[in-house]
This record gives C-alpha cells, structure tokens and sequence, in this order.
C-alpha cells in the first residue's frame, strides 16, 4: 500500500503488530496482551489522526494509487455490467467508460471516470483525464439512458479533462459546456458521486445531476490546489495553503449547498476497506433511484434546474 506522509506512524504501528503476531505463531509464544495493548494504541492513533484531517490531507487520500475506481464499485456493488464503447465520431476515450448495469434489481446506466492502478494503465487511461470524444461518449449513454427511462449514476474522478492540443482541436471546452447544457433536459434521474478527484470541467462534464454526493475523502474544486498554488504564489509549493483556501472538501462543499450528501467512508479512507466503502455508496444510490422515480418528467427536470440555480444565492441586508 502507497504511503502518506501523514499515515506513516499507523503504518509502522501495523507493521509492528503483524510482526509480533508473526513471531507469536512461529515460537509458538503467547503474545496476546503485548498485541492487544498495540491494537489498541494503533485504533486510537487512528481516530487521533484521521479525525482530525485538513484538506490538502484529504487531497492526498482522494488521489491514493489504491482508493477503488468506477470499475470497481461496477464489479463490488453492481451486476451484469456491460461497458459501452466510442462516441461515434472519433473514437473511445479509456479515461471515461460507460455502460448499462444492474443494482438490486434496477436497471442503471453507469458513466465516470477511470484511472490505472500503474504507469502503463494510467498512461492508457490518460491519468483519467477525458478528451472530448469521451464527453460525447457519454452524451450518448444519457440519451440512450433517456430513451428506455434507465437512471444514471455519474461517478466523478478527475483532475481535470485533458487539456492538450488535440483535444482542444476537438473540441474540449464545446463538448464540456454541451454536456452541461444538455445534461439538464435530461427525462431520467441522474445521481453524481465524486468518489475520488473532482477537478474543474472535467468534473462538470457528467455532474449535472439531481442529487450530488461525495464521497468523505473526495475533493471537487474549480482547480487543484496545485494549480491555484502555481497561480496565485507563482510556485505549487503553497498547495496545501490553497487547499485550505479553496474550500474543496466534502464538510465545506455540504456547507455551502453545492452537494446534497456526504458518503461515509471506512476510517482512513476507501483504500482501507473498499468493500464496506462500496456497501455506503450502494446504499445511498438505491435511496436516490428510489427518491425521484415517481417524479414525473417535468418535476425532474425542473428539480434539477433549480438545484443549480439555487447555487450561490446570498441575501443582503443593509445597516441602519
């Protein structure tokens, strides 16, 4: 498992315990008390730190190489998957897969982003970073979605979409701004999840929806801290000051009512316990599909107008 900084006291505590348990099983040495009193120190250090995380550290878990991928919650919480490829114009975009499912009994379709586990996936996949064949690619699964009243559940993991020449001669910023457009005249339910990186309008591009969640450790910014670092202080250095300053974590965003909904995640973060990260998440998309599929076309679509519209809103008062 991938090291952060901040986790490095934990993990050498665990490896301490595994090592003891080790040695106990090989001498055949009764070593319960010494390994219950580090279990227990090894839980409250982890309260200690991971109940009181600031936002660049769960930037850090939201990018972790081992926090599960669409196609794993595809695999842990769903059934009969089957991806979809190509937009019809240019080509399939890896960084952006779609597809019909199967979730208890409800019949879905299923669009978000994809990373790799490795270099050579992520470099297949783009580092989940969508051209816009891949936005056009997911057009087409909304309509589709439309066409035979299937919900769809949009799971966001991106830093941002791709921002290199051919992609700008294809379009990028056109296809983005025309799924956001479209997204809203939608006759289906869609429910949005950002499960890991929610970066710029690479994030937008498929988050138009009538409930959006994130998941506990996930972040959804206008830009990485990263870049607003290399912005602002002319040096990305100061990342961790601009997370802060940015106001991306799931606490903040419930706050200021541009998500509906924090999903618990399993202490330390989904990479920790993917499986029960996955039964939270499945539990809030069947409470989603069951809120709106007795609202009539009209309220649905009218639902999600206003939920954007309502974005932002502040009320003045002047001082006598």
């Amino acid at each position: 498992m991938a090291e952060l900084e901040f986790e490095k006291p934990i993990l050498e505590l665990e490896r301490k315990i595994a090592d003891l348990q080790k040695f106990s099983f090989e001498r055949k040495i009764n070593l319960s008390n010494e390994i219950d009193n580090f279990e227990s120190k090894l839980g409250q250090l982890k309260q200690e730190i991971y109940g009181n995380l600031n936002a660049w550290q769960k930037v850090q878990i939201s990018r972790h190489t081992d926090r599960p991928t669409t196609l794993d919650y595809t695999q842990m919480i769903m059934k009969d998957f089957i991806e979809l490829h190509g937009d019809r114009v240019f080509g399939d975009d890896k960084a952006l897969i779609t597809g019909l499912a199967n979730i208890d009994g409800n019949r879905i379709a299923v669009v978000g982003h994809q990373k790799g586990r490795d270099t050579k996936e992520n470099l297949d996949r783009n580092f989940g970073c969508a051209h816009p064949e891949g936005y056009r690619k997911a057009m087409r699964l909304f309509k589709l979605a439309e066409r035979f009243s299937l919900p769809v559940v949009c799971f966001i993991d991106t830093p941002g979409a791709y921002p290199g020449v051919g992609a700008e001669e294809r379009g990028q910023a056109h296809s983005i701004a025309e799924n956001i457009r479209d997204m809203f005249e939608i006759k289906t339910p869609i429910i949005v999840v950002v499960i890991g990186e929610g970066g710029s309008g690479g994030a937008l591009g498929i988050g138009v929806g009538n409930k959006v969640a994130m998941l506990e450790y996930s972040y959804y910014s206008v830009i990485s801290p990263e870049g607003c670092s290399a912005i602002l202080w002319r040096e990305r250095a100061k990342a961790e000051e601009a997370a802060k300053a940015l106001k991306l974590t799931a606490v903040h965003l419930l706050e200021l009512g541009i998500i509906d909904e924090i999903i618990k995640e399993p202490l330390g973060g989904a990479h920790r316990d993917a499986i029960a990260a996955g039964d939270n998440l499945k539990e809030f998309i069947l409470h989603s599909i069951s809120e709106f599929k007795d609202l009539s076309t009209k309220k649905l679509i009218e639902n999600r107008y206003q939920k954007f519209r309502n974005m932002g809103v502040v009320s003045e008062s002047s001082m006598e």
